[in-house]
């Protein structure tokens, strides 16, 4: 299949004068580049930084240098040091491709600006990570049919797939005020429950994670309308792992008639590092086939580029470690592996939809992709699914065993694509524990 998006930055054979980047596992080689915000020092400024090897690159400080002066029509000295991302989601494709192939020429081996770069590169174990855009908006889409048909069976084994599935990507508007980034520590929620004797007020008993994949909307504010699926693409500027923590008996008692609330605005923990769409470009595959029976895709949701290479393959796993597994300390168990490929709606389809009423989306704005499921076992992205609303609990060592999330357990996602023929790029961890609820 011919690869939409490729350039010289994709070259697998590219090594970077940052060595830890060409170590062979490296998740941040110079095929990548994701961006982030960071602080170097409590209360520091933020400064937007690029991932390189085990190395950040801060690109606030190599304003100062000048050396991106002739990028963006002169606005970069303005862009890269604001202390978000925004201003960069902001720009068109193009200064985003430019900017990236500076910085993969910047950081090669050989370049030029090595002498001058090499004062500007920080230890990431010695950064503040922090969420990389103001996020004005957050949607929380609903696209793995396999997710989708393992929650209705549990709740309707009958008729497991709402008739709607099939012919839209299903989402509903979240919280954006509760997104934090990874190492953020989550608090057990607090809300009604629903039990035998009645609805009590008191801390979650089935707290679970979801397993999603996010996007961030860039490119200008669309003045209403729809947008074709070809320009909904050219609005995803990178992508990030996504928790969407999820208190399931807060949510069974609280979601009818209008969908979730409280259970899910609590908390939803993002990885830090926004790994572009030009970098994914070696990983687009297509689309999920519909199968025989399905509703035929309505014109504005149909796309041949689209079906040909919309869908993304990204494995992605979920580690957790319990108190008693010596939380903080090595490996997390996985208890899951998945991969985006299966996603039954593209995102391009997922933005499409959005903005089909006429709803605005600004640059830095988040959907995601709704928890991701597969069919075989083990593949499923999340507890409810995991351990059938905890009556199969995970056996994870150590003589624990999990039918959902206890006090002190510790969540671990990481993404990885590889393909033959490219380098293979990662997203890092997205990772968060679960600390007791906050008692008046």
């Amino acid at each position: 299949m011919q690869v939409p998006g490729l350039d010289e930055t994709h070259d697998p054979k590219l090594e970077s004068w940052v060595a830890s980047a060409n170590a062979p596992g490296c998740s941040f080689p110079i095929q990548n580049l994701p961006f982030g915000v960071a602080e170097t020092g409590e209360g520091a400024a933020r400064h937007i930084v690029v991932a390189i090897g085990d190395q950040a690159l801060d690109l606030t400080a190599c304003v100062d240098l000048g050396v991106f002066d002739d990028l963006m029509g002169g606005a970069a000295r303005v862009v890269l040091t604001a202390g978000t991302l925004n201003g960069l989601m902001a720009r068109p494709p193009a200064d985003w491709q430019a900017l990236r192939l500076w910085l993969s020429q910047a950081l090669r081996k050989g370049s030029a600006l090595q002498g001058q770069l090499e004062a500007c590169l920080l230890p990431q174990d010695g950064l503040r990570m922090v969420v990389p855009a103001k996020i004005g908006d957050y949607t929380d889409f609903y696209c793995s049919v396999e997710h989708a048909t393992n929650i209705g069976k549990i709740f309707r084994p009958d008729n497991p797939l709402f008739p709607n599935f099939k012919s839209l990507p299903i989402g509903y508007h979240g919280r954006a005020s509760s997104i934090v980034v990874s190492g953020t520590d989550v608090h057990r929620p607090s809300g009604q429950l629903r039990q035998q004797d009645g609805v009590v007020f008191a801390p979650c008993r089935m707290l679970d994670f979801e397993l999603e994949l996010g996007a961030f909307i860039g490119g200008p504010t669309n003045k209403g309308g729809p947008m074709p699926l070809a320009a909904a693409r050219e609005r995803l500027f990178g992508f990030c792992l996504v928790n969407d923590w999820s208190a399931r008996d807060i949510q069974a008692w609280e979601y009818q008639p209008l969908g979730p609330f409280l259970a899910k605005s609590f908390a939803t923990s993002i990885s830090p590092w926004v790994v572009t769409r030009a970098a994914l470009a070696p990983f687009q595959v297509p689309a999920r086939a519909r199968e025989a029976g399905d509703p035929a895709l309505l014109d504005y949701l149909a796309d041949s580029d689209d079906a040909a290479a919309g869908a993304l393959d990204i494995r992605l796993q979920v580690g957790l470690r319990g108190k008693a597994m010596e939380a903080g300390e090595g490996a997390p168990h996985v208890i899951a592996e998945t991969n985006s490929a299966g996603l039954y709606w593209t995102f391009a389809q997922m933005v499409t939809h959005h903005m089909s009423n006429g709803c605005p989306l600004v640059a830095g704005d988040m959907i995601a992709s709704g928890t991701i499921s597969g069919e075989a076992e083990g593949s499923q992205g999340s507890m409810m699914e995991l351990t059938r609303r905890g009556a199969e609990p995970l056996a994870l060592g150590e003589g624990e065993t999990r039918g959902f999330l206890h006090d002190y357990d510790e969540v671990v996602f990481a993404g990885q694509c590889e393909r033959d023929g490219f380098r293979s790029i990662g997203f890092g961890e997205c990772r968060g524990m679960v600390l007791p609820a906050v008692q008046e």
